[in-house]
């Protein structure tokens, strides 16, 4: 008589990946799911909303949240906002990842390293330590920072090289609760790709304009048209000075064209189409500070 042999129970549950603005939690979330769902850029603050990323395996399925670096500068209505979003999404979920610099630490990580509730698993992260030269340096930092919180587990990963992302997903998956699935298999977000497309042409604001605009900038699909496999998508580009409009043309319209040329490019790498797009930008000065404003743009 053969002894059965019991199937190991699905698991399923949201994972939170916090840390400070630009420390890698967009490009970790988009190479765990193995796919461009949250937007990226070396400008710091670029994420502003909730982006959920689903990977699902045989024995389990992962929902990260990749939330807003937590703000300390400009105390406005948009960075209130955000913050209460990191903080929310904090107490709702199952696993938090806690995003740290390879080597680096500051007032800024211990911040948000304060807001992480005791009662929920987090394991540390230590990213970008592919570009830390001498090694032996790694141990210490990581010692440092795993003795200022009772952590699950510490993981160095590279989210750029894909460096140790398998273990850290084993890491997860043993303390995800035994649950069916939320969404299908197939599912890689549960973002509209309305939205989708208004965070790709944000990204690549930030890209091409980088630190000469000011990071009260936001993208509006205007329309979103489906005929077929074709995509129309209409986006502006909200401004809060004639200036900042100025900058994101550029020269004859240079800028915007490669702005355009680049967004379409990735949205239709993303949705597995043609895409029609046209962007223009608008100036709405004090639109960051508007808590009726941030509303109608889709910030919750």
């Amino acid at each position: 008589m053969t002894e059965s042999v019991a199937t190991p129970a699905f698991r399923c549950g949201y994972i939170a990946i916090v840390g400070r603005p630009n420390v890698g939690k967009s490009t970790l979330m988009n190479a765990l799911i193995g796919a461009k769902v949250s937007i990226t850029s070396r400008k710091a603050q670029t994420t502003r909303h909730r982006i959920t990323g689903i990977q699902t395996s045989e024995r389990a399925q992962f929902i990260y949240v990749d939330t807003p670096g937590f703000q300390t500068r400009h105390a406005n209505a948009l960075n209130k906002k955000l913050n209460r979003t990191v903080s929310d999404t904090l107490t709702a979920s199952d696993v938090i990842l806690f995003v740290v610099e390879a080597g680096t630490w500051g007032q800024p990580d211990q911040q948000v390293l304060d807001l992480i509730p005791a009662n929920v698993p987090c394991i540390l992260v230590i990213n970008k330590s592919d570009y830390v030269k001498d090694k032996k340096a790694l141990m210490p930092f990581a010692q440092k920072v795993a003795s200022l919180h009772a952590f699950a587990a510490v993981v160095p990963v590279s989210a750029k090289q894909r460096f140790q992302l398998q273990y850290l997903q084993d890491e997860i998956e043993q303390r995800l609760p035994e649950n069916e699935p939320i969404f299908d298999a197939d599912d890689i977000t549960d973002r509209s790709e309305k939205f989708l497309a208004a965070e790709i042409v944000r990204e690549k604001v930030f890209r091409f304009v980088g630190e000469e605009l000011p990071y009260t900038s936001t993208v509006l699909i205007e329309k979103f048209e489906q005929e077929g496999n074709l995509r129309r998508v209409f986006a502006a580009i909200l401004v809060e000075r004639d200036s900042h409009k100025a900058m994101l043309i550029g020269q004859k319209g240079a800028r915007l064209k490669e702005i355009s040329t680049q967004s379409r490019l990735d949205m239709e790498k993303l949705f597995g189409g043609p895409v029609y797009l046209e962007i223009w930008v608008k100036v709405k000065s004090g639109w960051a500070d508007n808590e009726a404003g941030l509303r109608a743009y889709g910030y919750e």
